[in-house]
């Protein structure tokens, strides 16, 4: 088997980003696009594209058959999903399969298995990988309140499908679970057409770490490095780096085990991510995995001189790997997330048209962008507009490049988080490394004028305010969970197993 043209079944950064790849590796590239999209940069970049529909992304980047009578109309022999839409639904991997086409991801069964938490956590029990103590069975909400003791407080309710914040309470004590495990099953049906939870004990304090992995048809994984990704604002990552600095050899030898153990247990194939909570003694919890490329990949790129993206292409085509083991970290890189997005107002997503841009160079800097100056920025996607990376000698010198080229972003337009970023770079927790899930809140760095205002408030509002500037587009994001407006920011991850 050889790949010769590849359809990117994204938008944005992401498709940019495997498309560049797909270049220097002389395959042809494909792309799909909505009639909001129809100018954007990826499309541009690729050597043909198609339109698939209208803007909302359920009648265009999330309609499985017409992804796939695009990929056959322009003769595509392989699909690459990238990270969100259709990137971990087993149905649309299987269906690319069905229609003879190569899915360069993990196999079907793989993405059912870690699809579903309850079942991720089976999968992990039994590949001597410890998750999160907790509860995945019958859901009925007495059963819930029982295992809710058990646990002991505080504890989380979680959606079992999803991801990305979507149907997750943190509950501090019994009375406050009724109305939790009320919300969270209806915002895990609103999100992901599934309602059902699980239980996990609150886990804190902790660092969220993931381990990158890479595993061919050979029988052979291999842990690429740890990446931390604690600095978070309501469930959703703002800055990531490789390695962290609260890891040490031993202990990335244990996470890195641990995760080509249940890797191999589901028969994973591909680029993947575990992800762990890690104490500050060294214990960690398995939280779930993800079967596709990451966000913040580039971390790892720069601190490793490997293409993931190339490595997914290659082991697809069937080739063996053979990075040499253990993978050392070479200097220290860190990603900042651009989003289009008002800080001032409750990291409310903006939009608008991108009138001046200019983006960052120098040395060690990468920037990932999915837009261009002239663009207009729709209510319709994530809002995040590009991921900003860095690479020195160690963490200080990564953290003043990315420093210096987040003050050399220029953009005019739709207003950003940029200087909520330069915030965050400069805080206690960041300079000291003490960088955990509950920080930047804890911290107040994740503070503004908009704080206490509901988000249902928030986005009713920007929403009203935006059908006022387009009347023509009233119907845009009715009842699309997908669209930026639907929630206050932070990379969505659709659902999964089927339905993403």
């Amino acid at each position: 088997m050889s790949l010769r043209r590849v359809l990117v079944a994204n938008r944005g950064e992401i498709a940019c980003r495997v498309m560049r790849t797909l270049r220097a590796r002389g395959l042809e590239s494909a792309a799909v696009f909505s009639e909001a999209d129809a100018d954007a940069p990826h499309v541009r970049l690729a050597d043909r594209a198609q339109l698939i529909g209208p803007a909302p992304a359920p009648l265009s980047y999330l309609d499985a058959d017409k992804v796939l009578a695009a990929a056959r109309d322009m003769g595509c022999d392989a699909v690459h999903p990238g990270y969100g839409f259709l990137s971990e639904n087993a149905a649309f991997a299987e269906a690319c399969a069905d229609a003879g086409m190569t899915f360069i991801g993990p196999p079907v069964a793989a993405i059912r298995a870690m699809g579903d938490k309850a079942q991720a956590r089976r999968a992990a029990l039994d590949a001597g990988v410890s998750p999160v103590p907790g509860y995945a069975g019958d859901d009925d909400d007495g059963i819930l309140a029982r295992e809710a003791e058990r646990i002991g407080y505080p504890v989380l309710v979680k959606a079992a499908l999803g991801g990305g914040g979507k149907g997750m309470r943190l509950v501090e004590g019994a009375g406050g679970l009724a109305d939790a495990i009320r919300a969270a099953r209806r915002e895990a049906q609103a999100a992901f057409g599934d309602g059902s939870l699980l239980l996990e004990r609150y886990v804190h304090p902790a660092r969220h770490i993931e381990v990158q992995l890479l595993a061919d048809t050979h029988g052979r994984a291999i842990p690429v490095l740890e990446r931390e990704c604690s600095l978070q604002r309501r469930h959703q990552k703002v800055v990531e780096e490789c390695p962290s600095s609260a890891i040490d050899d031993p202990l990335r030898e244990r996470l890195g085990d641990a995760a080509a153990r249940l890797a191999l247990a589901v028969g994973y194939i591909g680029a993947g991510t575990v992800e762990f909570l890690v104490e500050e003694d060294g214990s960690f919890w398995f939280l779930e995995m993800n079967t596709r490329l990451q966000v913040e990949h580039g971390v790892t790129e720069m601190v490793t001189g490997e293409d993931l993206v190339a490595w997914q292409l290659r082991i697809a085509d069937g080739e063996a790997l053979d990075l040499p083991t253990p993978v050392t970290p070479r200097g220290w890189a860190v990603e900042a997330r651009v989003y289009a997005e008002d800080p001032s107002a409750g990291f409310l997503p903006q939009a608008g048209t991108i009138t001046h841009l200019a983006l960052p160079t120098g040395p060690g800097v990468r920037v990932d962008v999915g837009v261009r100056g002239g663009q207009e920025i729709t209510p319709h996607y994530d809002p995040m507009l590009m991921k900003v990376l860095a690479h020195g000698s160690d963490r200080v010198a990564a953290t003043g490049r990315l420093r210096a080229a987040l003050e050399d972003l220029h953009l005019l337009g739709p207003k950003t988080n940029v200087g909520y970023l330069l915030d965050v770079l400069a805080s206690d927790a960041w300079t000291t490394g003490q960088t955990f899930t509950h920080t930047l809140e804890a911290d107040g760095v994740a503070s503004t004028s908009a704080d206490g205002v509901p988000p249902e408030v928030l986005m009713l509002a920007a929403w009203g305010l935006e059908m006022r500037r387009r009347p023509e587009s009233t119907d845009a994001a009715r009842g699309d969970v997908y669209s930026a407006f639907d929630r206050l920011s932070g990379f969505r991850i659709v659902p999964r197993g089927g339905d993403a």
